[in-house]
Parts: structure tokens; C-alpha cells; sequence
């Protein structure tokens, strides 16, 4: 008698996100945990089926997204945002969720410490950081820079710390802070009006959702404004910003299929503590400098992991 061929399982995983980004991007994330999925075995097509939710820098749709998901009866979450782990929470406390969300997730409820986090929520939590670092670089690499503005987003669970370590950075640096809170693409136009009534020096971008995805229309304001410009991560850099500064956010998703892995191999979240990647990258635009008539020193070039 011959046994028809039992098909493998398909495990079916949900996917909530801030935003998608472009192409490129979402090949460095997204793209970077599916290879490594791949790679211990996970196959889209074969025995995994992945279902994306993004809130397009909408906070307000989260909540609905994580529903969604759950009513998939997924086996479980990837959520990746402080407020993407926070409702995909708040829509089970069953479906194991593994979160790559912003610093400090014990003081945000998520887990109940980074050793044993508890209940059904483990992964990735980005390292808490000294914010005021872009304002360091400000001073160290544009000379003569006093007056520099900081766009910050009100929406995000971080922004309270984000203005408080500002302020502080600026008193001892010696500057003059320039608060922007943009919460919406739209408010733009208003913040970089404020900037060049205010004659800014310098401006500095955080590492929010919603200025990650805009970073090329951010940089370009920019430009226009013969303004520098310090961003959040890599990619600022190479979309014009003079510097950008910021988690190696590639490795930290690369790091996601571990726990995906053990958890649909059976592993409870509970079980497995939360790790912090503590990577940093320091990109400087030569061709930006140039551009705008500045020269950056050699202590900045030479910390520098690329200079373009």
C-alpha cells in the first residue's frame, strides 16, 4: 500500500509594522528576516505564510491591525514599533509576539523585565540611548553652529524623554534648541518655515517612524535650505544628510528569526529573555559637506564606520 506524501505544516505568521517603506528598505528588514527564516528552515510557499499589517505612520490604525491579525488565527506576531508590540498586546494575550520595539519595554508594560520577560511578548528591544548625541555631532562637526533645530514626533512613547535629554544636551553644549513636534507629514512645511525664521544652524532628525520613511523629502528640504542635516540612522546619510547616526537597524532584524524559529519549534516567550543589540553606525556624506562649504574634522572621520 502506498502512503500518500503528508504535506508539511504551514505556520502562518502576522507581520504588524509602523510602515513598509520603500523597496530598498524593506529589502534591509523585512527581506533580512525572511533569508534568515529562510536559512533555519522557514519557507514562504512551503511551511510559512507571512501576513503583513502596516499602519502607513497612522498610530491610531494599530489597534485595528493587531485585531485583524489575531482574527487570522496567526501562530504568531512580529511586531516592530513600541506601539506596534503595545497593540498587538493589547489584542491577545495568547499568540506569541516577537516585538523589536524602542527602549526600555519593562517601563512601557510590554514585558515584566529584559531576563524573564513573562506572559507572551519577548524579541528585541533597541538599546536606550543618550539623545542628545546629535546634538554632540552638531557641535563637533559644524562649525560655529548655535542655533539647531530638533523635529521631534509628540505621537511617539518616547517623545517625552527625547525632549527632556535635548534640553539637557543643548544647556551644556551651549546651544539654542529649537523644539519642532511633527506628528504628521503635512507639518512639515510648518516646521521648516519655523526653521528658517528662527535661522537655524543645524537640524537634527530622531529616530521615529514616520521621519525614517520621509527621510529623502527630509534630506531634500534640507539641501534646498543649505541647512545640515543629522539623521537617524544610515540610510539619512546616504539620502544626503550631512551625518547619520543610529542603531544598525539591518542586524537587529536579522536577529528576529532566532526567536521565530524556537517559538514555533515550541519554545514559550516567556522563556526566552530579551536581548538588546547595542550596534551603532556613524556615517558621514563627504559630497554633502562639500556642498554646503563644510569640513569635518578628522576626530568625526575618523570614528566614522563610512564615509561617502
Amino acid at each position: 500500500m502506498i502512503r500518500a506524501q503528508q504535506l508539511p505544516k504551514v505556520h502562518r505568521i502576522g507581520c504588524l509594522f509602523g510602515f513598509l517603506g520603500t523597496a530598498d528598505m524593506q529589502a534591509a528588514t523585512i527581506g533580512a528576516m525572511v533569508e534568515g527564516l529562510r536559512a533555519l528552515g522557514w519557507v514562504e510557499g512551503r511551511n510559512l505564510k507571512i501576513e503583513y499589517r502596516s499602519a502607513e505612520n497612522r498610530p491610531e490604525l494599530f489597534d485595528q491591525l493587531g485585531r485583524e491579525l489575531v482574527a487570522l488565527n496567526v501562530d504568531l506576531i512580529v511586531a516592530a514599533s513600541t506601539n506596534a508590540v503595545t497593540a498587538a498586546k493589547n489584542a491577545t494575550n495568547s499568540i506569541p509576539i516577537v516585538m523589536l520595539s524602542g527602549p526600555d519595554p519593562v517601563k512601557f508594560g510590554l514585558v515584566a523585565s529584559l531576563a524573564r520577560p513573562g506572559a507572551n511578548v519577548t524579541g528585541l528591544a533597541l538599546p536606550a540611548i543618550d539623545w542628545g548625541k546629535w546634538l554632540e555631532l552638531v557641535r563637533e562637526s559644524v562649525s560655529g553652529a548655535s542655533r539647531v533645530a530638533v523635529i521631534g514626533n509628540p505621537s511617539n512613547r518616547l517623545y517625552a524623554d527625547y525632549v527632556a535629554q535635548n534640553e539637557a544636551a543643548a544647556k551644556l553644549l551651549g546651544l539654542r534648541l529649537q523644539m519642532l513636534p511633527v506628528a504628521r507629514a503635512e507639518q512639515f512645511d510648518e516646521a521648516f518655515a519655523a526653521i528658517k525664521r528662527e535661522k537655524a544652524d543645524a537640524l537634527v532628525v530622531g529616530p521615529d517612524g514616520l521621519y525614517i520613511s520621509r527621510m529623502q523629502e527630509i534630506s531634500d528640504r534640507a539641501s534646498t535650505s543649505r541647512l545640515p542635516l543629522i539623521g537617524p540612522n544610515r540610510r539619512a546619510a546616504e539620502m544626503g544628510a550631512l551625518i547619520g547616526y543610529g542603531y544598525d537597524f539591518r542586524n537587529a532584524w536579522r536577529k528576529l528569526p532566532a526567536y521565530i524559529d524556537r517559538i514555533l519549534r515550541g519554545a514559550k516567550p516567556s522563556d526566552l529573555p530579551v536581548e538588546q543589540p547595542n550596534k551603532f553606525e556613524l556615517v558621514v556624506n563627504l559630497k554633502t559637506a562639500k556642498a554646503l562649504g563644510i569640513t569635518i574634522p578628522q576626530s568625526v572621520l575618523l570614528r566614522a564606520d563610512e564615509v561617502i
